[in-house]
């Protein structure tokens, strides 16, 4: 039989990945973390962490153990709730898959309020062209513009976000202001690159038009962005990332109207994990509370 004790230890080197700061958070020597891990994997007669030259990574079947000693320690804040005893407080790392975009100009902003309200939590958000795989655990939370495919996942839309066609002053002053969407057609386009669009979701401007010349692409929204402001041409741009160059200027705001949903999606073994909760919690907040910024000028 194991040391119930020792999943102490476990969850908090699985926390943090290395001997010395799991020994810090625990105040103990590091030898100690080391011999009760071995303690515990001599007891399972399993292999939970790979050592490795950055740090311990769970094996497989740390994973599953994870995943268990987390319930389990939920349980255990459950029981001091109910009795009266203060809850403890979540500690611990989230991984959150999003698009670069939405990261750079809306998600970096939010998480460091998090980081304000939940200190034990560390949220790393890791930003891809195509979407992470969760069933896999290549992260904890995903953050879409499509729902996810995988098994055993729940997926929930948080909300919707608004795009719309922007351009820089000098670029009207020099090519003039499209005054009908049929106007378009003689204009210049910053876009993405086509063979490397991984969510068709993404290549929005195609709902608006196959654009007849395109002076800039690149993979990345955030330097179309700033292509357009530097004059470049027309782009199709998310509210939440235009509104931070105040020197765009819409253009036919009311006629060209494109949304997009939100949505934020778990593996169904870490919805009810104590710090999961917390962040989907205030991602479901925080897209409530956002979403005049997300949709309207």
């Amino acid at each position: 039989m194991f040391n119930w004790n020792d999943l102490t230890f476990f969850l908090e080197l699985a926390r943090q990945n290395r001997l010395m700061p799991a020994a810090r958070r625990l105040k103990v020597d590091h030898t100690t973390v080391s011999r009760r891990i071995a303690e515990l994997e001599k007891d399972l007669a399993i292999k939970l962490f790979d050592r490795r030259p950055d740090g311990f990574v769970l094996t497989e079947q740390g994973h599953r153990l994870f995943a268990i000693a987390e319930r389990i320690e939920q349980e255990a804040g459950e029981i001091q709730e109910a009795f009266g005893a203060a809850p403890s407080t979540p500690v611990g790392r989230v991984r959150v898959a999003s698009m670069e975009g939405i990261g750079a100009f809306f998600l970096a902003r939010i998480f460091a309020e998090f980081a304000e309200k939940e200190p034990g939590i560390v949220v790393e958000l890791v930003t891809e062209r195509h979407l992470i795989n969760l069933t896999k655990r290549e992260a904890d939370i995903s953050i879409s513009f499509v729902p996810p495919t995988g098994q055993r996942l729940v997926v929930r839309k948080a909300g919707s976000m608004r795009l719309a066609l922007f351009a820089s002053p000098d670029y009207l002053a020099r090519h003039g202001t499209p005054a009908k969407p049929k106007d378009l057609a003689k204009h210049m386009f910053v876009d993405y690159v086509e063979d490397l669009v991984s969510i068709r979701a993404v290549h929005w401007l195609l709902d608006v038009l196959e654009p007849p010349a395109v002076a800039f692409r690149s993979t990345s929204m955030h330097a179309q962005q700033n292509a357009v402001a530097a004059g470049a041409g027309i782009a199709l741009l998310p509210l939440f990332s235009a509104k931070a160059n105040a020197t765009l200027v819409p253009v036919l705001p009311e006629e060209v109207v494109v949304m997009r949903d939100i949505y934020v999606s778990v593996h169904e073994d870490l919805e009810y994990m104590t710090r999961i909760r917390a962040v989907m919690r205030y991602l479901t907040h925080v897209f409530q509370r956002e979403a005049d910024f997300l949709t309207r000028f």
